[in-house]
């Protein structure tokens, strides 16, 4: 029979608990195990370990855990319909751009609306966005046939009808060429 002392590391010959020595009386030894909980038990249903309680397999998992290198975040790739996604619209619906056209002239109002397209035309190619969509709406197609003479006076520049299926017949796509 071992000899066993209070401080004592000790394991059971049936279960899996191991524990400290904290109390002895003749006929039992209570252990605490690592968690707090006090077992007793027989002398002769503990055997003597040396050393200190080891570690948990969920303590060796944390640790690896802390030590990994950190990932790099997956890149998400865009899907062919995002990929052909216009980078930039530009809504020319006269409600879009003044708070009421209450008072204005048809002229003034296409005036308006070509301002706008030029100066956000220039803004996409200072930036050099490569797609800009311009949503002119369907309606008598002026406005429409004013963007088109307006695209024609810039060389880096070609449009055609934009997606169907998004907008109808109601916007025209400018594809700028970057290096021009």
């Amino acid at each position: 029979m071992e000899d066993f002392a209070v401080g004592d590391v000790v394991e059971t010959l049936d279960d899996t608990v191991r524990g400290v020595i904290v109390h002895i009386t003749p006929n039992e030894i209570t252990i605490e195990d690592r968690d707090g909980f006090s077992f007793s038990y027989a002398p002769k249903e503990l055997v003597k370990v040396s050393g200190r309680i080891p570690v948990s397999h969920d303590e060796v998992a944390q640790v690896k855990a802390e030590k990994e290198l950190p990932r790099k975040p997956v890149r998400k790739t865009p899907k062919p319909k995002e990929r052909n996604a216009p980078k930039m619209e530009v809504d020319l619906h006269i409600n879009q751009l003044v708070k009421s056209s209450k008072g204005m002239t048809n002229h003034e109002m296409l005036n308006l609306q070509m301002d706008t397209a030029k100066r956000q035309l220039e803004f996409a190619i200072r930036n050099r966005i490569q797609k800009v969509v311009f949503i002119h709406g369907v309606g008598e197609g002026v406005l429409k046939e004013e963007l088109k003479y307006l695209f024609r006076r810039y060389e880096n520049v070609k449009y055609y009808d934009a997606d169907y299926k998004k907008y109808g017949l109601g916007a025209t796509e400018v594809f700028i060429l970057q290096n021009y």
